[in-house]
C-alpha cells in the first residue's frame, strides 16, 4: 500500500493558525479530506497519516473524528501535553482509539533544551508502553538535543519530520549532515522524506536543489528507515502536490521495486502500525 505519511487537515482560523503568515496566503483556508482524496488518488496513494498542526487535545480529537469518517486516513499523529500531571490517564484514554498512532509537539518553536526537561522526558518514557510513536519536528539547531533525547529511549520509535528542515534555500548542508548522521546511528529513529520544497526557495527551487539532501538521508538511514510524506497542504506555498512528489519519485526511480515500496508505504505501515 502506498502511504502519504505526513499531511494536515484544518478549518482555518487566524488565531489558531497564526503561523500561516502573509507570505502563505495560499493555505489560509480550510483543508479537509474531500480536498485531499482526489489528489492522493491521482498519485496512486491509497492512504495517509494526518498529523497535528495545533497543540491541543481538541486538534487530536478533530483528526480522530476525520479518520473515523474517512477510511483513507489510516492513522493520526496527535498532540498531548507530555508534561501534564495526568499524562498516564490521557495516554490510556487515547490508547482506546485504534486510529491514534503517535504524538508530536512543535519542538521547532521551542528552545532545544525543552525536550530534555524532566517532565517532558517522563512523558516520552511512557509512550512505548502504550504503543505510541513520536514525531520529532525540529530545525538543524535542535539536532544535538534530539540526539540526547533518543539516547534516553532506545526502545521508543522516533521519526524526524522533514529531514529536520535543512537550509535548502541557502544550500546549507555540512553541519546538518553531521547532526543527521549522528542521530541516524540509532536504529529506532526513522526520517520522513517530506517538507523539502518549503525549505527551498519557494519561487525558484528546482529538483536538483533537493537531491544533495536526499543523498544524505538515504545514506544515513538507508531505505529501511525512510518514510515518504507530502506535508500537504503546507507544501502548496512552494509547489503543487504533483510538483512536490515528482523529484522524490525521480530520485528513487533507480532503486529496486522493494526499496521504493518501503519508502512510499511499507516503512510507514511498520512504523505507525497501520
Amino acid at each position: 500500500m502506498r502511504i502519504d505519511a505526513h499531511q494536515h487537515f484544518w478549518r482555518y482560523h487566524p488565531v489558531t493558525h497564526d503561523w500561516i503568515n502573509a507570505e502563505m496566503t495560499a493555505i489560509r483556508k480550510d483543508f479537509l479530506p474531500a480536498d485531499l482524496a482526489p489528489v492522493l488518488a491521482r498519485n496512486s496513494i491509497e492512504g495517509c497519516v494526518a498529523v497535528q498542526a495545533d497543540q491541543s487535545e481538541q486538534e487530536t480529537d478533530f483528526l480522530l473524528a476525520l479518520a473515523k469518517e474517512n477510511t483513507f486516513i489510516k492513522g493520526v499523529v496527535g498532540w498531548i501535553d507530555l508534561r501534564s500531571q495526568d499524562i498516564e490517564e490521557r495516554l490510556a484514554h487515547y490508547k482506546q482509539n485504534r486510529h491514534l498512532k503517535g504524538f508530536r509537539h512543535i519542538l521547532q518553536g521551542e528552545e532545544p533544551g525543552f525536550m530534555l526537561q524532566p517532565d517532558f522526558l517522563k512523558g516520552i518514557s511512557l509512550l512505548n508502553d502504550h504503543g505510541f510513536s513520536y514525531d520529532v519536528l525540529i530545525f538543524p539547531q535542535h539536532l544535538e538535543a534530539a540526539l540526547q533525547l533518543v539516547r534516553h529511549f532506545p526502545q521508543q520509535r522516533f521519526v524526524i519530520d522533514h529531514l529536520a528542515k535543512p537550509g535548502i534555500k541557502d544550500h546549507l548542508i555540512d553541519e546538518w549532515k553531521k547532526g543527521i548522521g549522528a542521530i541516524a546511528e540509532h536504529p529506532n529513529v526513522y526520517c520522513k522524506v517530506s517538507g523539502m520544497v518549503t525549505e527551498a526557495d519557494w519561487q525558484n527551487w528546482k529538483p536538483a536543489d533537493l537531491y544533495p539532501y536526499l543523498d544524505v538521508v538515504t545514506e544515513a538511514f538507508g531505505t529501511g528507515r525512510l518514510i515518504y510524506g507530502s506535508d500537504w497542504p503546507v507544501c502548496l506555498v512552494a509547489a503543487s502536490y504533483d510538483e512536490m512528489i515528482a523529484p522524490v519519485k525521480e530520485y528513487y526511480a533507480s532503486f529496486s521495486a522493494s526499496e521504493q515500496q518501503k519508502i512510499f508505504g511499507a516503512n510507514a505501515m511498520d512504523f505507525y502500525h497501520l
